[in-house]
């Protein structure tokens, strides 16, 4: 017994060294297997070198002409393909200050509000909620006009590409003395009517304002917390906000100037317009700018499909605009508008863009969906820098790409 013993305990010693060799080698695998890293799937190239030369030189012409007029402030946004081509701050918040423009500085977008509520009444409109065919007068039952026949008639999609038949610009002077929106509404039954509803061009901002109304009525919720929900903060436009009060305390602001010839003075804030907030109310930064035009010209966005930006974008009437507007554009072929867009045809490609200005404040938008290309520029001392930032890319775009173009001989 005692040498069987003996046996045992060499064989179990054994069996303990072959146990712990297998546990050394399974620990050894488990910590290689941790330290591999997988291969990520390489991301989709960038294409930005297609346009990597006029970028260069629209930027070199945008910020000579930025110091040459004595600018304040200003930034400019190019998205091109899902990507950001250019995004640039210039200038500072105040004159005489030192605070620096950054891309969350917000401006005043003015009239360029109306591209911003356009979107959201496409996107309700997409729903089913409202939609461009519904009558106004079934949302505000003491609705009326000068006609009853416009009364009855006039449609939402009406208001929003300004083919009311209202003269144009109807109580905007009431506007500017700040009466309230619902005193001005009052007033809608004594503007003198030029046409039918759809059948004439004539730029409103009380009247599209309107649909401010509509939606709190049909939604039961603000038109400041539904674009919210609807546009800021899905499209990622996280420095946006909709009322003269989040302007005034947002510390990242730019100030309002007036002045010209490379000499402009400090403007006291003020919140005209702010009552027509869908036509002219929202503020924005150029970071904000980018994510509306990247979401806008983004064909496999979740937030907004083919059919939403065929009701946005499609032209509703032809708009006569006087020469002035867009002097600085070369060979317009056609001035029409949508919802909330202007659409050019531009040297064989259909663009849609707005303008706006408020007293200190220039906001300049476009996008061509052919070209996949999108421009803001936001600015706080109106000049003609403003009015060229947009054609003087879109001729070197324009160009570049009918050069593409040409068949080799």
């Amino acid at each position: 017994m005692i040498k069987r013993k003996h046996l045992y305990i060499p064989l179990l010693i054994i069996l303990i060294i072959i146990a712990f060799k297998i546990q050394s080698f399974v620990s050894s695998k488990e910590v290689s297997s941790e330290q591999i890293k997988i291969p990520k799937e390489p991301s989709k190239p960038s294409q930005l070198y297609e346009i990597e030369d006029i970028i260069s030189k629209y930027d070199s012409i945008l910020s000579s002409e930025i110091n040459e007029s004595g600018t304040v402030g200003a930034a400019v946004v190019i998205t091109y393909k899902n990507e950001i081509a250019l995004l640039k701050c210039f200038g500072v918040q105040k004159a005489g200050e030192k605070t620096a423009i950054n891309k969350h500085t917000i401006f005043r977008l003015a009239s360029v509000s109306k591209t911003v509520t356009g979107v959201l009444a496409g996107i309700l409109a997409g729903e089913g909620t409202i939609e461009f065919g519904d009558k106004v007068c079934d949302y505000i039952p003491n609705f009326k006009l000068k006609s009853p026949e416009s009364t009855s008639e006039i449609t939402i999609g009406n208001l929003l590409s300004h083919t009311s038949g209202l003269i144009p610009h109807a109580y905007d002077n009431l506007i500017e003395e700040h009466v309230p929106i619902n005193k001005i509404m009052e007033q809608l039954q004594f503007v003198d009517i030029t046409a039918g509803p759809g059948k004439l061009y004539g730029y409103q901002n009380v009247m599209f304002s309107l649909y401010d109304t509509i939606v709190s009525v049909k939604t039961s919720k603000k038109f400041s917390l539904l674009i919210k929900e609807k546009i800021f903060e899905p499209f990622g436009m996280n420095d946006s906000s909709s009322s003269f009060e989040d302007f005034k305390s947002n510390k990242n602001k730019a100030f309002p100037h007036a002045g010209g010839n490379g000499k402009f003075r400090v403007l006291r804030l003020n919140n005209r317009y702010y009552s027509t907030t869908p036509a002219a109310g929202i503020n924005a930064s150029i970071s904000d700018m980018s994510h509306f035009l990247l979401t806008l010209l983004d064909p496999g966005s979740s937030l907004i499909n083919n059919h939403v930006r065929k009701l946005i974008f499609t032209p509703q009437i032809i708009s006569p605009l006087k020469r002035k507007y867009l002097h600085r554009w070369d060979k317009v072929d056609s001035k029409q508008y949508a919802i909330g867009w202007r659409i050019i045809g531009y040297k064989g490609r259909e663009v849609a863009y707005h303008g706006g200005y408020v007293q200190g404040y220039r906001a300049e938008i476009a996008l061509c969906e052919e070209e996949q290309i999108g421009i803001a520029f936001l600015s706080n001392s109106p000049n003609s820098t403003g009015s060229k930032s947009i054609p003087t890319f879109l001729n070197l775009l324009f160009e570049l790409k009918n050069k593409e173009n040409i068949p080799n001989s």
